[in-house]
């Protein structure tokens, strides 16, 4: 499992937006510490709230890089949105139920998941609207 760290390449230019990517990579950061942390029996709750400021984060930043985006009047805003839509959707459509019978393993899956979305979406994507 790779580690989810920020680094300096990933930085825009952009102070509030790189600060709000920074958390987000802390929370990426979280949801590992509670993977390995073995003397955690029970994950449940812990999930559910990374899961909830996860989300609630998310689209806190995702609303501020919108604007930020229409107010440079960014050229491929609707795409972005939709992708910034798409990984709100995928964290809403988590079936709980299902996440506490394989806690580790599924803490696992949406690791890679924000990981890979985080690193692939600000190196691709948000580094269109890059000011560096």
């Amino acid at each position: 499992l790779r580690m989810i760290r920020w680094q300096d390449k990933y930085a825009l230019g952009v102070v509030e937006i790189d600060e709000q990517h920074r958390k987000l990579f802390e929370i990426a950061g979280e949801i590992e510490a509670l993977l390995n942390d073995e003397f955690i029996t029970d994950k449940y709750d812990d999930i559910v709230a990374i899961l909830g400021e996860l989300k609630d984060y998310t689209i806190q930043h995702f609303k501020d890089e919108e604007e930020f985006m229409l107010s440079n009047k960014f050229p491929m805003f609707l795409t972005h949105k939709m992708m910034h839509n798409d990984f709100v959707e995928k964290i809403e459509s988590i079936d709980l139920s299902k996440v506490d019978n394989e806690q580790n393993l599924y803490l696992k899956e949406i690791l890679n998941f924000v990981g890979e979305w985080l690193v692939e979406h600000i190196l691709v994507e948000d580094a269109k609207y890059s000011i560096n």
